[in-house]
This record gives structure tokens, C-alpha cells and sequence, in this order.
């Protein structure tokens, strides 16, 4: 693989560092994290499985959530967070925190993607979910590791996208087909067919499905190993005294207000205890009304940010969440009797996640237009649970599945190698600066 300089003045890795490089892969992973941080959790527990394996490896996580940082990080893997974008319910982009125009933070951060690939010149390149990246800012990096056909490029998929006819609309609107022909070496979908076979259920052009592997979805129990084995009980953390736990989690914390307060004005059973995670994001506004509600109950507690939240969520007895993936995932994994109330706008894919593992009878669900307290408390009092085995039903092997996948993927020639250069005759982005 070459790994010379590209452009005057580059500079090159220290001779004693490049030899190391014969037995030491570099993988990247990049995830946009406009909306949530299930995207940067995601990839940490890709990064601390392939960290993990017999495979030398050096993992580079290029993150769009600050709060990245603060996360345990598996071994021989360090962050490099981007300043941040939000996106509101409706979809529409803007900058989270820095005052500058929209258009001047796409190029920001695409400048610093592409510097950040050109210079770490990874062996594989792990792409979350969008496959030019949010508003197309990372097609300038793609482009460059095209051009030194040294990195191969993995597109990773969350199991279910939207409604098939919506995901077919945007896949062509984005043409997103092309980018995976122009530069991707393979997909992973990260989670089970029998929840949603995407070759089938979106279309895809035989030449991309082709290129699809399904992992199977990712044990969240696996993420308790980067925590101290002594763990002391969440309830006494918490100062709450010995009972029931039921848990309430509401993502990035967005959108997740009615929940939120729907479920602190709940009632629950006698003895049991509540915790609700607000999520980093969630509105100040209402993090104030829910603070004033959990001060008149001795049994409630909140908290905005947990950076291992798989301690709390293996105590509690049951829980309340929202519907998407990594949430979702992590429930599963730990197989909780849950009550999802998902996100329907601007997407579905909530929906039909909750909509499909209810009818496989792993989880119980409530549309959001029946959310309300009164909803909640009769679940909670009802004990019917959801009893169906999760590991009995879907496949949870996709952590240990990922380094043959990644094997699999150095294997293959390069993409460019194959066809003699990648080619790619789309629209580019426009780089309209806004100040």
C-alpha cells in the first residue's frame, strides 16, 4: 500500500513508524451525529470490537458530537469531534453552537475531514448512515481517498431506514446508488433480515446489493467491560432506597419532551423507583419543568447525560424509550420488557422498527398519538410483558462478526484497481458560504 506524501510539503510517517504500519491496520469511522449521539455510540462499540480482536489496529473516531469525548474510549482508539450541526424535527440542518452560516460549517468541517483522512491515510474508512455525509460535506474526502486508492470504504446501515417508498425517493434524489458505486467496497447492515432485508424492502440495483452484509445487531452488554467491574448499585447512586427501577430514555433528548413529561407525571406501582434520562439536547425550558416535577416525588430521579448508560439500563426491571436504533439495540441486548413510544416524523423508521419487533413480540409499543400519562401508568400497572426470548428470535452476534467483515473487506482488490479508477458523474456539492 502506498503510503507516500501526497502534495509539496506533506509530511511523511517517521521510517520505524511506517514499518510498524506492515502489521498495524488504520480504520477511520465517521458518523455526521446531526441528531442524537446513537450515531457516535454506534461506532464507539464498532471501534472497541475491532479493538478488541487479535487484529493490530489503530482507530481514528471522527465524531460530529462533542460529547464524544467524554464517553470511556475502547483501547487503541482516540476521537476527533467536529464542530457541531442539529437538525430539528422537520429535518432541516443548522449550526448546534458555533456562530457561523450553515454553508461556511459544512466547509469547516468538510476541510477538516478531508485533512483529517489525508493525514491518519486509513487502511478503512467506516461511514454511518449517509454516504456523502451530512449535506454532502464528506464527497471532497472521498474523492481524495479515490484518487490515492489506498483506503477502502465501508457504508454502515442501521437496520431499518424509513418507509420503503421514502427511502427509495431520497437514495435516488441523493444518488446515493452512485456514491456506493463510486467509492464503496462494501455495506453493513447492522442488524437482522428478518426485521427488515433491505436488498428486498428498498430495491437496491443488483450491483449494490451485492456488496450488503448483514452483521446482526450489536450486544450493548459488551460496552460494561470498559467500566470498573466494581460497580455500586445505580439505586444508591441515585439515593434512591430498594425497589423496582423502571427507566425512561429519550435518546438525544430533541424531540423527546412529551415523553419525558408524560412519563414524570406518570404513576407507578408502590416501591418502585423511576429514572429518566433527558438526553444532552434536550430544550432548558423543559428540563426545568421536569426537575420541578422529580423534586415532589421521593422515588424519582433525572439526569441529562450519562456516558455509560448500559449500568443503569442492566439494573432496571422495565422500560420506557423512544424507538430509535441504538436505543432501541440496547434495550434488546439487555432484554428488557419495553414500552416503545417512537419518532413518526420526519421519518417512519421508529415506527416501523417498534411496529415489527412488536409483532415478533419482543417489545410492546405506544403511537405517540396516544402518549400520555395515564397510558404509561396503566402499562406499568399492567405487568403484562413483553416474554418472547430476544436471542431465541433475532441475531445478536454482529459484534463478533465485524473483524471477519473486516478481513473480508482487505481481502478484495480495491475498487479502483478493479475498474481502473472510480468514476463519479453526479452534481458537486455547492459551497455557498453563508456569514
Amino acid at each position: 500500500m502506498n503510503r507516500q506524501g501526497m502534495g509539496r510539503g506533506r509530511c511523511t510517517r517517521p521510517m520505524e513508524d511506517s514499518r510498524g504500519d506492515q502489521l498495524r491496520r488504520r480504520i477511520a469511522l465517521y458518523s455526521h451525529d446531526t441528531m442524537g449521539i446513537g450515531h457516535v455510540r454506534r461506532n464507539l462499540l464498532i471501534a472497541q470490537a475491532l479493538g478488541e480482536s487479535r487484529r493490530e489496529v489503530s482507530i481514528l473516531l471522527i465524531a460530529g458530537a462533542r460529547e464524544a469525548g467524554v464517553f470511556d474510549m475502547p483501547l487503541r482508539v482516540d476521537c476527533l469531534t467536529l464542530p457541531s450541526l442539529s437538525k430539528d424535527g422537520d429535518g432541516h440542518y443548522a449550526t448546534r453552537r458555533l456562530g457561523i452560516g450553515l454553508g461556511e460549517l459544512i466547509d469547516l468541517r468538510a476541510r477538516t475531514l478531508a485533512a483529517a483522512l489525508d493525514a491518519f491515510e486509513p487502511d478503512v474508512l467506516i461511514v454511518d448512515n449517509v454516504p456523502r455525509g451530512a449535506l454532502r460535506e464528506l464527497e471532497p474526502a472521498l474523492e481524495a481517498l479515490s484518487a490515492r486508492r489506498g483506503t477502502r470504504c465501508v457504508l454502515g446501515l442501521r437496520e431499518v431506514l424509513d418507509d420503503s417508498a421514502a427511502v427509495r425517493n431520497e437514495w435516488d434524489r441523493r444518488a446515493n446508488e452512485e456514491a456506493v458505486r463510486a467509492y464503496y467496497d462494501a455495506i453493513w447492515v447492522y442488524g437482522d433480515p428478518l426485521v427488515c432485508d433491505q436488498v428486498t424492502e428498498y430495491r437496491f440495483a443488483s450491483d449494490v446489493a451485492a456488496k450488503v452484509r448483514y452483521t446482526g445487531y450489536f450486544d450493548h452488554r459488551q460496552r460494561l467491560k470498559l467500566s470498573s467491574s466494581q460497580r455500586p448499585d445505580p439505586l444508591q447512586e441515585f439515593g434512591l432506597p430498594s425497589g423496582q427501577l423502571v427507566l425512561c430514555m429519550v435518546g438525544g433528548g430533541e424531540d423527546g419532551a412529551r415523553l419525558a413529561e408524560a412519563f414524570a407525571q406518570a404513576e407507578f406501582p408502590p416501591a418502585m423507583n423511576a429514572v429518566l434520562i433527558t438526553g444532552p439536547f434536550m430544550p432548558a425550558d423543559v428540563r426545568a419543568r421536569l426537575q420541578r416535577l422529580a423534586t415532589m416525588r421521593s422515588r424519582f430521579r433525572m439526569c441529562g447525560f450519562l456516558n455509560e448508560p448500559a449500568i443503569l439500563l442492566e439494573r432496571a426491571d422495565v422500560v420506557i424509550a423512544m424507538g430509535g436504533y441504538n436505543t432501541v439495540s440496547e434495550i434488546l441486548s439487555f432484554d428488557k420488557p419495553a414500552l416503545i413510544v417512537p419518532r413518526v416524523r420526519p421519518r417512519l423508521e421508529q415506527l416501523i422498527r417498534s411496529q415489527r419487533l412488536r409483532d415478533l413480540g419482543l417489545v410492546d409499543m405506544l403511537h405517540p398519538d396516544e402518549l400520555h400519562p395515564q397510558a404509561l401508568s396503566r402499562w406499568l400497572a399492567g405487568g403484562s410483558f413483553p416474554r418472547q426470548s430476544v436471542r431465541e428470535c433475532l441475531d445478536f452476534n454482529g459484534l463478533s462478526r465485524l473483524p471477519h467483515f473486516l478481513d473480508e473487506v482487505l481481502a478484495q482488490p480495491l475498487a479502483g484497481e478493479e475498474r481502473g479508477g472510480r468514476t463519479f458523474s453526479s452534481a458537486r456539492p455547492a459551497k455557498a458560504r453563508s456569514r
